[in-house]
């Protein structure tokens, strides 16, 4: 009964009705408008790791993974005693069946974090072969599908053709110019199930029929024309034996559910049960809360905890503890201050969590499981049985004392009040103490300066206040433990115009003992203040410092990434510039062999022109020149025959002809004639003459190529550069066939090299190496 009457008070029915609206189905509901507190711990551990993992899979699936199905416990019982299910019920059952499949296939997942959600929907029985039987046979709960049988739709062709045929007769009769002159309008009608044509009342004689109606004035006469009759009593017979096959269907498509019935059952108790376990983790997200830390020892602390009943906008958090280093909270203030909503904000809050329900605080909040919780809150007093104020308060605590034992939490709003203030404060000193002597946890609000005092004298005890701007005259609804309310009657009394001799006069009437304790009062709320304004303001500067650190973390990543993209962008044009020049090689390789197939050019020039040719490339792959285009001076003039440096390419040259009005200078690089500015040119010592030679194939020195390349151990990058440079060796040398080591590995040394020979203009085909050529881990290539 006081379990009941706290549930009431505490206004928990109002979270059980908000967290109803969440539910999908009926069953659901109901489980929500039934919650109660567990009495036993392990359950309400059990009952809140459901609501989290609730949390964690709405996350994770983006949403509610159910979907809604109506109550077909009952057409599961009919169906087991072997009764014919209408369509619409076997559309129900379908609906239950297909969402336990849906629900089965969205939560069943190698997940370690959800077991008890999880491991219910693995109970879930997916019967897919009943679904689909009663998906393809009922379209609706009207229409019964064609293909429910083969019985069915012959007999439904057979009603369509004697439907037409019928329509054809009576189309025929209509259209005859004879005939027509019979019939008031050329029109073919229905009177219940039968075909009619509108005759004229004097010509009723001219057309032999069953008369089915009339018009309201009695002219027309709607006549089944004879021949007709037979074929509408075949059609009759048709219409009986479709409804008879489709009673058969239905009672099939209910045989089947029999056998399946216990499992359909579970499903439902099942999923009713995760409806209810996602309507808590939907509620937890409505009101932004979070999983409290639960014990058994009674102790409370709430972490900036808002009541969930107001307006999330206008709520002020507050932080509460109790039951550590006092039992005992005794919270003071003036009225509409917020004392009453922190009562039931601690109340509420055990019971929520206690019905496995997450509560509207931050993180680090710990709760207490209790017994049993009472509340004695608000004025209930009953006309019927001539109780006041004061007496129905006090037929509530007279329960609440006969009744709470040391596991209790027990809540009183104005305890004392109603009566002499003087016997009202020593009737609440002596119920506090007798709890506080039990040891029981109990918050209570009070006006009586005389409590304050004996929080402050008794240990156990802790006064606790609500503040108040007395400037404004309005509440903060801030909560401060350690420092006793004042009640600043005297302060708002002035604020609001009441004569300063009035208030001296009250003034007078005070003990110096009550003026001297409102002014200690007043003097710690003063210095509190003070000190909460100042925490703020360095709560305000350390966000400030954080923001600015973070702003700068930000600044700092975004120069990283600014570094990394014009590295990439600098290593793409450098990839560019690089394969720019292996292409121009190429084209110089072929040159040089066409040359030296028809003796030419002498062997060592060749060989000059191709190491020069390899110093070149060497120096674009390591810097892309920026070696050779820092920390030289470019000359103001060159004159023909000049040997130079040509910076941007790394290689070198002779003048043909001085540099034009636009800076460009004629170049001789080797066989190659090419303009570049003046700008790009260092000038060099001239080299020393070299007698030339005339070789011929035949005589020429060749240089010492080995008949293979080994790459193992390098990059793909580093292994393509390595063997285009070969490859340019080897064909110099006229080999034929060479073989590039690359290994086996993981294979993309050997899929990189293979797919960039495919278009090598060197390469005439290659293949794998075979057995006791090192197979996979060699590739043989066979020059042009």
């Amino acid at each position: 009964m006081e379990q009941e009457r706290a549930l009431r008070v505490l206004e928990f029915t109002k979270i059980r009705e908000r967290l109803s609206v969440h539910a999908l189905t009926d069953m659901g509901k109901a489980k929500c408008l039934s919650l109660k507190p567990y009495d036993d711990f392990s359950d309400v551990l059990h009952a809140l790791d459901e609501t989290e993992e609730a949390c964690v899979l709405l996350s994770y699936l983006g949403g509610q993974p159910l979907s809604g199905f109506p109550d077909v416990r009952e057409q599961v019982a009919l169906a087991q005693k072997g009764a014919c299910l209408s369509p619409r019920a076997l559309l129900d059952v379908a609906a239950c069946l297909r969402a336990a499949r849906a629900a089965r296939s969205a939560l069943v997942r190698d997940r370690e974090d959800t077991p008890i959600l999880t491991g219910m929907a693995s109970r879930l029985t997916t019967l897919d072969g009943l679904e689909n039987d009663i998906s393809a046979a009922i379209l609706s709960e009207e229409e019964i599908a064609d293909r429910a049988s083969a019985e069915l739709f012959q007999i439904r062709r057979q009603i369509r053709s004697a439907n037409e045929r019928m329509r054809e007769k009576l189309n025929q009769m209509i259209r005859s110019s004879s005939f027509s002159k019979n019939l008031q309008d050329s029109i073919i009608t229905m009177r219940g199930d039968r075909y009619c044509i509108p005759v004229k009342a004097e010509c009723r004689a001219n057309v032999p029929g069953l008369v089915h109606d009339q018009s309201a004035t009695g002219a027309t006469l709607f006549i089944e024309p004879m021949f007709v009759v037979e074929l509408g009593n075949d059609l009759k017979q048709l219409r009986a034996r479709e409804q008879q096959e489709i009673a058969r269907i239905l009672q099939a498509l209910s045989d089947q559910i029999a056998p399946h019935a216990e499992s359909v059952l579970l499903n439902i108790e099942l999923l009713a049960h995760l409806d209810f376990a996602f309507a808590k983790g939907l509620l937890a997200r409505e009101m932004h809360a979070c999983l409290p830390k639960m014990n058994t020892r009674g102790y409370i602390k709430i972490v900036r905890g808002r009541h969930p009943l107001i307006d999330s906008d206008k709520v002020v958090p507050s932080d509460l503890w109790l039951g550590d280093g006092f039992t005992t909270l005794i919270i003071t203030g003036p009225n509409t201050g917020g004392k009453t909503v922190t009562l039931k904000t601690v109340g509420l809050f055990t019971l929520m969590a206690q019905s496995g329900l997450q509560v509207p605080a931050a993180l680090g909040t710990e709760l207490s499981a209790f017994r049993c919780v009472y509340a004695d809150i608000g004025d209930e007093q009953s006309i019927e049985q001539s109780l006041s104020t004061f007496s129905s308060h006090m037929t509530n605590i007279v329960d609440i004392v006969s009744n709470v034992c040391e596991n209790d939490l027990v809540l009183f709003d104005e305890l004392g009040a109603g009566t002499d203030p003087t016997e009202g404060a020593a009737l609440a000193q002596t119920i506090l103490q007798s709890l506080l002597d039990l040891k029981i946890r109990t918050m209570a609000t009070t006006h009586y300066s005389e409590l304050k005092a004996f929080a402050l004298s008794t240990p156990g005890v802790e006064n606790a206040s609500v503040e108040f701007d007395v400037e404004s005259l309005r509440p903060t609804y801030r909560l401060s433990i350690g420092i006793p309310g004042k009640s600043n009657a005297f302060e708002i009394s002035r604020k609001l115009g009441l004569p300063e001799r009035l208030i001296d006069g009250a003034k007078a009437l005070l003990s110096k003992e009550d003026i001297r304790f409102e002014d200690v009062i007043a003097n710690a709320e003063y210095h509190r203040q003070i000190a909460e304004r100042e925490r703020q303001i360095a709560e305000e500067a350390r966000k400030e410092t954080v923001h600015l650190r973070d702003e700068a973390e930000k600044l700092r990543r975004e120069i990283e990434q600014s570094k990394e993209k014009s590295l990439r962008k600098a290593k793409d044009e450098a990839r560019r510039i690089l394969e720019n020049a292996r292409r121009e090689s190429d084209g110089i390789i072929r040159e040089l062999k066409a040359m030296k197939k028809q003796a030419q050019t002498p062997e060592h020039e060749v060989q000059r022109l191709k190491k020069r040719m390899e110093d070149g490339i060497e120096a674009l792959s390591e810097g892309l020149g920026e070696k050779s285009q820092t920390n030289f001076t470019p000359p103001k003039s060159v004159r023909p025959g000049d040997s130079v440096e040509i910076v941007h390419l790394g290689t070198r040259g002779t003048v043909l002809a001085p540099a034009d009005r636009n800076g460009e200078v004629q170049l001789q690089a080797g066989i190659l004639k090419m303009k570049a500015h003046i700008s790009q040119l260092r000038l060099l010592e001239p080299e020393k003459p070299v007698q030339s030679r005339v070789l011929n194939k035949a005589s020429a020195a060749r240089p010492a190529v080995p008949m293979e390349v080994d790459v193992r151990g390098m990059n793909l990058e580093e292994a393509l550069n390595a063997v285009d440079t070969y490859l340019a060796d080897a064909t110099l040398a006229g080999l034929n066939e060479v073989s590039i080591i690359h290994g086996k590995g993981t294979g993309v040394l050997r899929a990189g090299i293979q797919r960039h020979l495919k278009t090598h203009m060197n390469v005439k085909k290659y293949r794998d190496g075979m057995y006791g050529e090192g197979e996979q881990g060699v590739t043989i290539v066979t020059l042009k």
